[in-house]
């Protein structure tokens, strides 16, 4: 059987919008192969949550340089459990002091990635951490 192929979203919650970072991610996703879609700027927590279910993921992207990743990230994740998807893996990057890395992690974020990281260090981070949800 056919190892199943990642789907990736890469989503900017808030009112952030700086998403140079959050292109060059998804197309760095999309060149190593996975599934990828980008939302756009200015989504919603309830917003991001609703399209990964329907895009079915397997794992979602938050990008913030705006300093709201403390609020966000954990509401989109909380979004995602209420509405049955916790089996959608999250992950978020940007400016993040690495104070706030523990409060991410606490709130259901499986990694955190700041700039200065290398695209291949993350993506090799996705090959080992992130499993594809099979659906029956």
């Amino acid at each position: 059987m056919a190892k199943k192929r990642l789907r990736i979203m890469v989503a900017k919650p808030g009112l952030d919008g700086h998403d140079r970072g959050a292109r060059v991610l998804a197309r760095c996703f999309r060149d190593a192969g996975y599934e990828t879609i980008y939302t756009g700027c200015h989504q919603t927590p309830e917003e991001i949550a609703a399209a990964a279910v329907q895009e079915d993921v397997d794992c979602l992207g938050l990008s913030c340089m705006s300093g709201a990743h403390r609020f966000l990230f954990p509401e989109t994740v909380k979004k995602l459990r209420e509405l049955g998807a916790d089996d959608i893996q999250v992950i978020g990057g940007g400016i993040i002091p690495p104070a706030d890395f523990q409060l991410l992690y606490d709130a259901g974020l499986k990694g955190v990635f700041v700039p200065g990281i290398a695209l291949d260090d993350i993506v090799k981070w996705i090959e080992e951490n992130i499993v594809p949800n099979i659906k029956d």
